[in-house]
């Protein structure tokens, strides 16, 4: 059975206007199993682009202060007027929220093909009145991606003030827009509240092949000896980009103490983390 045609629609980001290693990997594993387009919410000097260059059809870069989705717009009507859609039997709405993919990314792309649903992302959030697709990593078919209604959705996108309204009118958004549509719609892997930012090594070993950067930093680094976990278990080329990244960002003094070994360490950060949370709650 002949692979199908994907078109990847990846969004990203950058303050410092870097295509660092870990974007590097992330775009050219992707590249392995169809054709990607980038578009970078900020500027890029020419020789950060030439880096993507290799294994995308398209780098869009300008900051354009409509996140992931404003770039996501950007991707699907660069598709769409250079009238290549049709190419396509699926397009991935992904983006750089995430470090990965941290082993072989083929064996997710069909599972997430073989729920032969509409639309699929790899996380369901699920939470007590409603669950949506988290948006770093859906699949969507013809059906949906040549509909007038998506092309209006997505073509609308502009910039919000506050996260939780991106939140609210595209991420959450976009999941109640199929099933208003009478399309389907899955996910690999169902997850409650903050479950894909706190559990990275039990997602992982549900099968996850990401991990999300914002574990890194949540909650006071408590969640130190999960990424450890991850990175040790990851692909070792998948590791070292991460790495390379995450000394940039984060600093390499701060990966240094959170991926610590020291028990008594891990400890007192996890003991620092529920006194705060503790106020938190009696505040």
């Amino acid at each position: 059975m002949s692979e199908p045609g994907r078109l990847f629609l990846f969004a990203g980001y950058d303050k410092d206007g870097i295509i660092d290693d870990a974007l590097v990997y992330y775009v050219s594993a992707l590249s392995k199993y169809g054709d990607v387009i980038v578009c970078m919410d900020n500027d890029l000097k020419k020789s950060e682009s030439n880096k993507l260059k290799p294994f995308t059809i398209c780098v869009l870069a300008q900051k354009h202060g409509e996140y992931d989705f404003g770039s996501y717009k950007r991707c699907f009507q660069y598709a769409r007027d250079k009238k290549i859609l049709k190419n396509y039997d699926v397009i991935y709405l992904v983006n750089d929220s995430v470090f990965g993919p941290l082993h072989n990314i083929k064996k997710t792309l069909q599972d997430l093909e073989s729920l032969k649903t509409d639309a699929s992302g790899i996380i369901i959030s699920k939470h007590k009145t409603h669950a949506f697709m988290e948006s770093w990593f859906i699949r969507l078919n013809k059906k949906i991606f040549t509909s007038a209604w998506f092309d209006e959705f997505i073509s609308n996108v502009a910039h919000e003030d506050y996260k939780s309204i991106i939140t609210i009118k595209y991420e959450h958004g976009l999941t109640n827009l199929i099933k208003n549509n009478n399309c389907s719609w899955d996910g690999l892997y169902k997850c409650y509240g903050r479950f894909t930012y706190n559990n990275p090594k039990k997602l992982f070993k549900m099968g996850c092949p990401f991990v999300k950067k914002a574990s890194f930093i949540r909650h006071n680094g408590s969640a130190g000896k999960q990424i450890k976990y991850v990175l040790k278990h990851a692909d070792k080329n998948a590791m070292c980009a991460i790495m390379k990244t995450a000394n940039r960002v984060y600093g390499e003094k701060y990966m240094k103490w959170l991926l610590t070994a020291n028990p008594l360490k891990i400890i007192l950060r996890n003991i620092k983390y529920a006194i705060q949370k503790l106020r938190k709650h009696e505040k």
